[in-house]
């Protein structure tokens, strides 16, 4: 039961098959904004919950911050807002009145406020009054929040007006300190991507022209969708003194002289999920790695007759009970029953649409042989796909059956990257070449599309047009750099040392 698009039929509509018959989330009637429904918000709280125990982890502390900004926090870095102008939202009335049967705005602001596209001015305002003195340092905080960017070609999850997102925010008394955090948390990133989320990334730092407004170095993660793209799936900025000189976040130093805080923020958002769907999806719909699924055991009833429903609904009570006390992942096991009253077949494809990692279903067979009927979601349609095994064997192993979803799904998308990034191509010639190509998904198990291509850059300053002209973008220069000589991919030029990596993206 294929979706009505396939990823090598139609890419962008299959991903839109998947959001919709997963049941994450819809378009709202808010243009360019979406609703996140349940299963999506229940991704979405997994991948929260994780991270935010990575966060304090590392001493950060929670807090919040308003989502109104005063237009002249951001006037006061003129770099960052002119990174934002086109996307920001703004306030520029405070209430409204009924006039001639219509609501109208009414009392205008004596300042604009911008809706939060990002929170640096307004948490840099607060740290200039927390911070006096080095021993005031370092603050470590962050939120999870709601940003408003006005997009212009919306896509569920990838874009929209409005999302979700964690951004973290500190101040450091020296430049070795603050760099030092921006990479440790770009760590973090890299573990959540691909510990958490079974997705593969390549690290690295942003070419100058792709950094975010207002920033000293941008670090970034960026990961391979199945039809080749690339997709940043976290930023972590190093901000120098810019927004500290801004603000006047000022400290007297050990030696008692004044001197302005070096800051750092890092953030991802909501577009993670976006990130796994096109990872890890297939044309039968969503499949979630088991650290993030809300329901990782969904059970599924067979029962035919009303005589039946106390038998087997009492096996699985108990089937419960005993599942419960295995943990996965060192947690609790999250367990689905689904006693609605409709076809076992039709709820079965439901939750394959959903991607849960372990359906089961249990009939008056199963409960008169004490056996289980298990449905792995990324075994569809193979022989280990669907089995019959006995109760107390699937409860001694589901904990091992999980870890090992979620190990396979990483190690199958790191494989589709491995091949998929081209270390082959040497000339201007054979680079536009490639890229003139069209995209395609990147069939498992035969040769790739249009991908990525790793490759010499020379840091042209005309790079950026030169890019935009082949719809491409240098992702990011990667740390591990092989310090030889080639020809630079995008100008011809001889002699580039530069190591980047060149890709479409979203």
């Amino acid at each position: 039961m294929t979706l009505k698009n396939t990823r090598a039929g139609n890419y962008p509509e299959w991903y839109q098959n998947v959001v919709a018959e997963a049941d994450m989330a819809e378009n709202s009637s808010s243009p360019g904004c979406m609703v996140i429904k349940p299963w999506g918000y229940g991704i979405w709280e997994r991948i929260r919950d994780v991270f935010d125990e990575r966060i304090k982890s590392t001493d950060h502390e929670n807090c919040y911050f308003p989502m109104f900004i005063p237009l002249s926090f951001f006037q006061k870095e003129a770099e960052h807002v002119d990174g934002f102008a086109k996307e920001m939202a703004v306030v520029t009335h405070s209430r409204l009145s009924m006039k001639d049967g219509k609501l109208t705005p009414d009392s205008e602001l004596d300042e604009p406020l911008i809706v939060r596209p990002t929170s640096e001015a307004i948490i840099a305002d607060s740290f200039s009054k927390w911070v006096k003195s080095y021993r005031d340092l370092p603050v470590l905080v962050n939120q999870w929040a709601n940003v408003v960017r006005w997009e212009m070609r919306p896509r569920l999850f990838l874009r929209t007006r409005e999302f979700l997102w964690q951004e973290g925010h500190t101040a450091h008394s020296s430049a070795q300190e603050a760099e030092e955090e921006t990479k440790r948390m770009l760590e973090a990133y890299r573990e959540l991507c691909e510990e958490t989320l079974a997705m593969p990334v390549i690290c690295g730092r942003k070419p100058e022209h792709e950094k975010f407004p207002g920033a000293v170095d941008t670090y970034c993660v960026e990961a391979m969708m199945q039809d080749g793209k690339a997709l940043q799936a976290g930023t972590s900025h190093f901000l120098g003194q810019n927004f500290a000189k801004s603000a006047n976040i000022s400290f007297v130093n050990k030696n008692n002289q004044p001197e302005f805080a070096y800051t750092t923020s890092w953030g991802v958002s909501t577009r993670l999920i976006g990130g796994v769907i096109m990872t890890h999806a297939d044309d039968e719909g969503m499949v979630v790695p088991p650290k993030i699924a809300p329901y990782q055991v969904v059970i599924i009833p067979v029962i035919k007759n009303d005589s039946d429903e106390e038998n087997v609904m009492s096996y699985i009570k108990g089937l419960q009970a005993e599942l419960l006390a295995q943990k996965p992942f060192g947690e609790k096991i999250r367990i689905k029953l689904d006693k609605r009253d409709r076809k076992s077949v039709d709820k079965f494809w439901e939750w394959t649409r959903k991607g849960a990692p372990i359906i089961l279903e249990i009939g008056p067979r199963d409960v008169a042989e004490n056996n289980v009927m298990l449905k792995e979601r990324i075994r569809l349609g193979t022989a280990e796909g669907k089995m019959v095994l006995n109760k107390d064997e699937f409860v001694k192993t589901v904990a091992q059956r999980l870890e090992n979803i979620q190990k396979e799904m990483f190690e199958k998308a790191k494989a589709r990257l491995e091949k998929n990034v081209r270390t082959d191509i040497k000339t201007q010639k054979d680079f536009q070449e490639y890229f003139s190509n069209s995209n395609s998904w990147i069939e498992d198990g035969k040769d790739g599309k249009v991908a990525f291509v790793r490759g010499k850059w020379s840091g042209d300053a005309n790079s950026e047009e030169l890019l935009k002209a082949m719809k491409i973008t240098i992702r990011c220069i990667p740390f591990d750099q092989s310090g030889t000589k080639g020809e630079c991919l995008l100008t011809g030029k001889a002699d580039a040392t530069i190591d980047v990596i060149y890709a479409r993206s979203y």
